[in-house]
C-alpha cells in the first residue's frame, strides 16, 4: 500500500472509538421522516466540516430540510463525490429493546438509521478528518452532499441540490447498505418502476342480489390479474452488456430468494398490487373502486414500450381505466468501468471476501444522480435491518466503511 493511503487507513484505525462516537451523535439527532426535519443535524455537520477546514454550502428550498455539500480539494479537479441521507424512516420506541436515539452494546450501534445511513455518514466524516488531520492531500478533489428527504422521495433533498446548484463528479458513492446476511456487494444498477392507479366503475345492486349489478371490485382484480398472467409473464430484452449484471445478482439474490426466483426478478417485469380500495357496505354491489400497482423492470428496460403493453391489457377489461401513470426507467454502471472497479477492488482488499457487483431491485438516489450525468454506485457495510426494530450496524462495519471510503480516492484515481 502507497504510503499517502498507508497514512489514512492507519487514522482510521487508530480512531476507531472516535468513529463510534460521532455515529451515536448523530443517531441522538431525531430526524425520521415525515417530518424530516435534519436542520438541526446539518447544523452540527457545518460545524464540524468548518473546523476541518473543507469549504461548506448549504443548498435548502423547504429550511427544515437543508442540504449540505462540502468540498476538500485534491492534487487534482477530478471529483469524487460521497452522497448519504439524514433523514429515516419513522419509529415506534415502545416496539424497541434498545434506544432509537442510540445506544451502543458491546460491537453493536442500535438506533434508527445505524445502518440506513448515519453509520456510512459518521464514516465520510471519519475519512475527510482522515485526510485533513493528518495532512495528507487527497490524489483526486473530495467531495461530500448531505442530503434530506431521501426517505420520503420528496423534492426537498437531492432534487433541490440538483435544481438549485447542481453537482458535477467524475464518480459518486452512495453510502447506503449493500449487504445481506453476510454477503457483501456494491450495486451498480437499479430496476425501473411503472406505479400506476386502475379504476374500475361498475353497477350498483343489492348484496342479496349481485347478478343485477356489475361489481366494481370483481372488473378491479381481473384486471389487476390480466395484467399479472398476460403482460407480467413477457420476457423482458435485456441488453447484452447487462448479462454479466444479472449473472452476479442471481448469484448474490439465490440464497434467500431460489435462483429460478432471482433470475426470474430481471427476466420478467415483477407486478405487486399495493392498495385496492373500494365498495360502501359488505351488502352491497360497489360501483367503484381503485388500486395502485408497483411494476418494476430490469435496468435499461424500454418504460414506453412496457406501458403501451399494460395499456393493450387494460383496454381489454370493460369498466377499467389508468387513472394516473408514473414512470423511471432503470440505469446501470459498467460493471468494468473505473468507478465499480475502484469501489469493488478496495472494498475486497478491506473486508477480504467476494464483493458482488449486481443491481437493486428497486432504485433510489442513485437514479437520480446517474440521470444527472454522474456515474454512480452505492456501498456500505452493516446490516439487514433498515428500517426494522433495533436496527442497528456495527463497529466493525462502521471502521471498514471509512477504510473503504478513505483508500478509494487512491483506487479512483489510478484508473
Amino acid at each position: 500500500m502507497p504510503g499517502a493511503e498507508a497514512t489514512v487507513d492507519r487514522f482510521v484505525a487508530d480512531h476507531r472509538e472516535e468513529l463510534t462516537e460521532d455515529a451515536l451523535t448523530l443517531l441522538g439527532v431525531d430526524t425520521q421522516n415525515p417530518p424530516g426535519e435534519t436542520a438541526p443535524l446539518v447544523d452540527e455537520l457545518e460545524v464540524t466540516l468548518d473546523d476541518l477546514g473543507l469549504a461548506t454550502e448549504r443548498v435548502a428550498t423547504d429550511p427544515a430540510k437543508p442540504n449540505l455539500v462540502a468540498t476538500l480539494p485534491g492534487d487534482t479537479d477530478r471529483t469524487l463525490l460521497y452522497n448519504g441521507h439524514l433523514d429515516t424512516v419513522p419509529f415506534g420506541a415502545d416496539a424497541w429493546t434498545h434506544d432509537p436515539l442510540g445506544e451502543r452494546d458491546g460491537d453493536r450501534l442500535y438506533g434508527r438509521g445505524a445502518t440506513d445511513m448515519k453509520g456510512a455518514v459518521a464514516a465520510m466524516l471519519l475519512a475527510a478528518r482522515a485526510f485533513v488531520e493528518s495532512e495528507t492531500t487527497p490524489p483526486v478533489t473530495l467531495q461530500f452532499a448531505f442530503v434530506s428527504d431521501e426517505e420520503t422521495g420528496g423534492d426537498a433533498g437531492l432534487p433541490t441540490l440538483l435544481d438549485q446548484r447542481g453537482l458535477t463528479a467524475d464518480g459518486c458513492v452512495i453510502g447506503e447498505t449493500t449487504c445481506e446476511r453476510g454477503r457483501h456487494s456494491v450495486t451498480v444498477a437499479d430496476r425501473g418502476s411503472i406505479w400506476l392507479t386502475l379504476a374500475a366503475s361498475g353497477e350498483g345492486a343489492h348484496g342479496s342480489r349481485p347478478i343485477l349489478g356489475e361489481n366494481a371490485i370483481d372488473r378491479l382484480y381481473g384486471a389487476v390479474e390480466r395484467i399479472r398472467t398476460e403482460f407480467g409473464t413477457e420476457r423482458l430484452r435485456i441488453a447484452d452488456d447487462l448479462a454479466p449484471i444479472v449473472e452476479e445478482s442471481v448469484e448474490y439474490y439465490a440464497p434467500r430468494m431460489g435462483r429460478d426466483a432471482a433470475r426470474d426478478l430481471f427476466a420478467y417485469p415483477s407486478v405487486n398490487l399495493g392498495t385496492i380500495e373500494g365498495g360502501e357496505s359488505i351488502n352491497s354491489v360497489p360501483e367503484s373502486a381503485r388500486a395502485s400497482l408497483d411494476v418494476r423492470l430490469a435496468p435499461a428496460v424500454d418504460t414506453a414500450d412496457v406501458l403501451a403493453r399494460i395499456r393493450e391489457c387494460v383496454d381489454g377489461c370493460p369498466g377499467i381505466t389508468i387513472e394516473d401513470v408514473s414512470w423511471s426507467v432503470g440505469t446501470y454502471e459498467s460493471p468494468d468501468s473505473p468507478l465499480v472497479s475502484a469501489v469493488a477492488d478496495t472494498a475486497e482488499d478491506v473486508v477480504g471476501e467476494r464483493i458482488y457487483r449486481r443491481s437493486a431491485t428497486g432504485g433510489g438516489d442513485a437514479k437520480t444522480l446517474r440521470n444527472a450525468g454522474i456515474p454512480t454506485v452505492e456501498f456500505g457495510l452493516g446490516t439487514d435491518t433498515a428500517h426494522a426494530v433495533d436496527e442497528y450496524t456495527t463497529v466493525d462495519a462502521l471502521v471498514a466503511d471509512a477504510r473503504v471510503y478513505a483508500r478509494l480516492p487512491f483506487a479512483f484515481a489510478d484508473r
